[in-house]
């Protein structure tokens, strides 16, 4: 966390330094909307920073998010090594857009080279709205502690109808199965509904996740293909 942000979750401080942190987000939130007002419909790619070129996941990651961007999708990442470079490069080696939305820390988190367009974000939670802000899937790739985050931010949203039912897709049935376990345990004890259930698919079909956005986000949301573009992509009506 930046120093910022670490005296204000200490507590109450004073009223003047309380509002200009609250100035300090709102700018974030203004830069982050400027730079990524013009994407297009997204789909967000939430993975590992650990997974190097080479790995079994960094391919696999890497060879979806080509077919999600053939769709006319950007690909939207945290912008960071591992599987976030992994889905900017599957982009990138289709032509499609590729965009990061890259936290800094202390140990600095560099933009992968394979990056169209980015954007510096100081604070966690600025950054999860703006991964999902754009997207119309979101797409989670083995990871750690950020990783399931992101994921949950993004399903307790569509439970709670905050956000549109977007498809949700996990990849890797083994990786996530001791998480599937659990998320099993919690519908037993009814702390989440058996139809809360159907919220993500577990896949480790690219050809089954394609199908699913085919239908749950362009058909569903009546994207229609911008004129002339180069790559192809999609245009969404705002309602």
């Amino acid at each position: 966390m930046s120093k910022s942000e670490i005296v204000f979750l200490e507590g109450p401080q004073s009223r003047w330094k309380e509002f200009v942190f609250t100035l300090k987000i709102l700018l974030e939130f203004i830069r982050g909307f400027r730079s990524l007002h013009f994407l297009g419909p997204c789909i967000t790619i939430f993975g590992s920073a650990r997974f190097k070129e080479g790995h079994p996941y960094y391919t696999f990651t890497r060879n979806a998010a080509a077919e999600f961007a053939k769709l006319g999708f950007t690909i939207l990442t945290g912008g960071g090594p591992g599987l976030m470079e992994a889905a900017n490069r599957g982009a990138r080696d289709v032509n499609g857009r590729s965009v990061g939305c890259n936290i800094q820390l202390p140990i600095e988190q560099k933009p992968n080279v394979y990056l169209d367009k980015w954007v510096y974000i100081h604070h966690f939670f600025v950054r999860k709205v703006l991964l999902v802000k754009y997207s119309f899937a979101f797409v989670v790739m083995p990871g750690g502690f950020g990783t399931l985050d992101e994921f949950f931010e993004a399903l307790t949203l569509i439970q709670t109808r905050k956000i549109k039912n977007f498809p949700i897709i996990i990849f890797d049935k083994a990786y996530h199965k001791e998480l599937l376990e659990h998320i099993h345990k919690m519908q037993e004890e009814g702390t989440v509904s058996m139809e809360e259930g159907n919220l993500f698919l577990v896949t480790n079909s690219i050809e089954e996740a394609l199908n699913l956005i085919k239908e749950k986000s362009i058909k569903q949301y009546k994207l229609k293909a911008e004129k002339n573009a180069k790559p192809f992509r999609w245009l969404f009506e705002y309602q």
